[in-house]
């Protein structure tokens, strides 16, 4: 007993009893490669990072690799890309070889082709109304990891970058308003808005989501006199508490909408094709109703559109006259805004990106971030959305389980 006893105490003497495990601290940022391809600057004027953006980025250690000319038409000229520590190139395949590319309208197929297995794309990309199958079959084979911009969410399960473009389309499309309005755009010669002793345009919006709610702020800040409708009457409570005014509301009733739309001087469509079954809340009946001169603006056009009478036009031909009423259908408005819409996606994606380098790569970071993994449709070649598997007929799996065996 004694001996066992001092053996103890000899052992205690010694230090040689168990002792805590130090364990090596690992140093989990990994350093990653981004490409940024110059966009068809008829159909996008947008850039998805900031030159500003950029500087911080390389200062956490990344490398971005800038296309010759990709922020031109937001007036982001090379020299502030490489001043700001970005490496500009003129050969797209280097760009399209990054770890990770940055894209605001979705890739071409040959854009694709240049890529390698294992990289993560993020662009635009229309879940509901995405009709190529040879796109989603490329990337598939291709085994990288596609992200929808749009479909990213915050950590409040908000999409950011669809709220900062809504609200930019909502805002600019009242001022688009204003101008068709006007006699120097073929209007008839009505300011939007109105001053004392003559009586204000009516503006009538249809839906009461983000780009209906700055809309309304910017009609009524105008001085217009401002009718909403909406299918939902949670939707018109909420708007009208988040603009904090007592305007008109009403749910969607054909007779009510027809009624608001003769005297209507602009109709702006902000529905989402997600709302409602119904492609069309508008028919033509009710547009050849409207008072001459009028003005559409459909927001909507993006999705199909919700008016029966609109027709997708471009940026250099934005306009068409029908039933004496004039039309703006141009998909994409915040590219007329184009700086200012680069700016609001940049201040989404450039913490999104500081913490994938900080987590150690995508797929560490796509296990902490559901939201980031909402805006997945593939995952190493394998398609996770359903709608789009049932659209094409392709086997999809949950990115839940992915992620689990990842």
């Amino acid at each position: 007993m004694n001996k066992k006893g001092g053996s103890s105490i000899s052992l205690r003497k010694e230090g040689l009893l168990p002792q805590e495990e130090m364990l090596e601290v690992v140093n989990k940022h990994q350093e990653m490669i981004i490409g940024i391809p110059k966009e068809n600057a008829e159909l996008e004027s947008r850039v998805p990072l900031t030159p500003e953006a950029v500087e911080i980025l390389t200062g956490n250690g990344h490398q971005v690799i800038l296309e010759s000319g990709a922020g031109e038409a937001a007036n982001y000229l090379d020299n502030q890309y490489s001043e700001s520590g970005a490496m500009i190139t003129d050969r797209r395949d280097e760009v399209f070889r990054s770890d990770l590319v940055l894209k605001i309208d979705t890739p071409a197929i040959k854009d694709i082709e240049m890529m390698k297995e294992r990289q993560t794309i993020i662009s635009s990309f229309q879940v509901n109304t995405h009709k190529d199958k040879a796109y989603i079959d490329k990337l598939m084979q291709k085994k990288v990891t596609a992200i929808s911009l749009e479909r990213i969410q915050d950590s409040h399960q908000c999409y950011p970058v669809i709220r900062s473009m809504s609200g930019i389309a909502g805002n600019t499309a009242v001022l688009i308003a204003s101008e068709y309005l006007s006699n120097v755009r073929g209007g008839k010669g009505v300011m939007l808005g109105g001053i004392t002793g003559i009586t204000p345009t009516e503006v009538v919006i249809l839906g009461a989501g983000t780009a209906a709610e700055f809309a309304v702020r910017a009609a009524m800040g105008m001085g217009a006199f401002v009718k909403v409708f909406d299918q939902s009457v949670h939707k018109l409570r909420r708007l009208q508490g988040a603009v904090g005014n007592n305007f008109p509301t009403s749910i969607f009733h054909p007779r009510v909408i027809e009624k608001a739309l003769k005297s209507a001087d602009v109709v702006i469509g902000a529905v989402r094709s997600d709302d409602s079954n119904s492609s069309f809340f508008i028919t033509e009946e009710m547009v050849k109703g409207m008072k001459k001169g009028a003005v559409i603006i459909d927001i909507s056009i993006d999705q199909g559109g919700c008016i029966a009478t609109s027709e997708p036009m471009t940026q250099k031909d934005p306009v068409f006259i029908k039933h004496g009423v004039i039309h703006y259908c141009v998909p994409n408005i915040p590219s007329r805004v184009a700086r200012t819409a680069s700016i609001a996606i940049s201040n989404v994606l450039s913490p999104m990106l500081k913490r994938i380098g900080n987590f150690g790569g995508m797929t560490h970071e796509l296990k902490d971030d559901i939201g980031l993994r909402h805006g997945v449709y593939i995952y190493h070649g394998i398609l996770t959305n359903e709608k789009i598997g049932q659209r094409f007929g392709i086997p999809s799996r949950d990115i839940e389980l992915l992620m689990a065996a990842f």
